[in-house]
């Protein structure tokens, strides 16, 4: 449980796919776009996620019961005092510590190097998403994500490199212990922001205890084929892991917080809880 808490509070990684939004649409479905926002919305989600949250909104506005409804979002928020707090300091370490030392790791290592560093970690990670495409009866995926690991472990040279998509069009089929809750039903419970980590909620940081139990790059368990064996390694596998994929991802957090506005943590809150919803499904 010790190297567990080590390496939930070192991870570092900032969930960044889109942004909850409000649509005008006519009968026959079709979007008028409010704002830049909103088109980046509609982008990312499709037009049923919007659909989904126009249907959510007039609820929230038109009806009788938006008092209620209301008063049922903040219940599900028991801990956002404490959110607050860990947003903004996740926001000042990622802002003055991770992203210099990314930018100066990434003007060092040229980016196709960093990208094949990816590839490598990815790769040998399938035990996560093999686990879990099987435990969602998602076999054709499970065959998948199994093809890609044989292709590119050999192939593609450890993994370095991803003639499994490249060449034969073998697609990642990403999923997680927490993905699998959901699809078995288990409520999301209270929103939970980690330190470093970012933001999180009760079933998934169930998930992430279950993966990292299979996952090769931490000590978490004795499974023969651990890389680390040792609180240090993981660590330091982490550190570097984490540093390689923000190299990749510079300037993405910031023009999400452009977003904002003024509070960022229910709109951090929001971006993940809709992108965790919306993987669940797929």
């Amino acid at each position: 449980m010790k190297n567990l808490i080590i390496f939930l509070f070192i991870i570092i990684t900032f969930n960044a796919c889109t942004v909850t939004s409000h649509y005008n649409v006519s009968e026959n479905l079709e979007f008028k776009y409010v704002n830049e926002k909103d088109r980046k919305t509609y982008e990312l989600f499709g037009k049923e996620q919007a659909i989904k949250e126009i249907k959510v909104d007039s609820v929230s506005d038109n009806d009788d019961f938006s008092d209620e409804y209301a008063d049922e979002k903040d219940d599900m928020d028991p801990f956002e005092p404490y959110n607050r707090v860990m947003t903004s300091f996740n926001d000042f370490m990622y802002i003055n510590l991770l992203n210099p030392i990314a930018k100066s790791y990434a003007t060092v290592v040229p980016q196709d190097a960093r990208v094949g560093i990816s590839n490598f970690i990815h790769n040998i990670t399938f035990p996560i998403r093999f686990a879990n495409n099987i435990l969602q009866f998602k076999f054709n995926y499970a065959a998948e994500e199994l093809g890609r690991f044989t292709v590119n472990s050999t192939i593609g040279i450890l993994g370095f490199m991803d003639p499994a998509k490249e060449s034969f069009n073998l697609e990642k089929r990403e999923e997680d212990f927490g993905q699998t809750l959901g699809y078995y039903g288990f409520g999301q419970g209270a929103h939970v922001v980690l330190p470093i980590y970012g933001p999180s909620n009760l079933r998934d940081i169930l998930g992430l205890i279950g993966d990292n139990y299979i996952n090769p790059l931490t000590d978490v368990s004795s499974i023969d084929y651990k890389i680390p064996d040792r609180p240090e390694k993981t660590l330091g596998i982490t550190i570097f892991s984490t540093l390689n994929k923000t190299s990749l991802n510079l300037g993405k957090y910031e023009n999400l917080k452009k977003d904002a506005i003024d509070d960022l943590y229910p709109f951090l809150k929001d971006i993940y809880t809709q992108n965790r919803e919306k993987m669940i499904k797929e």
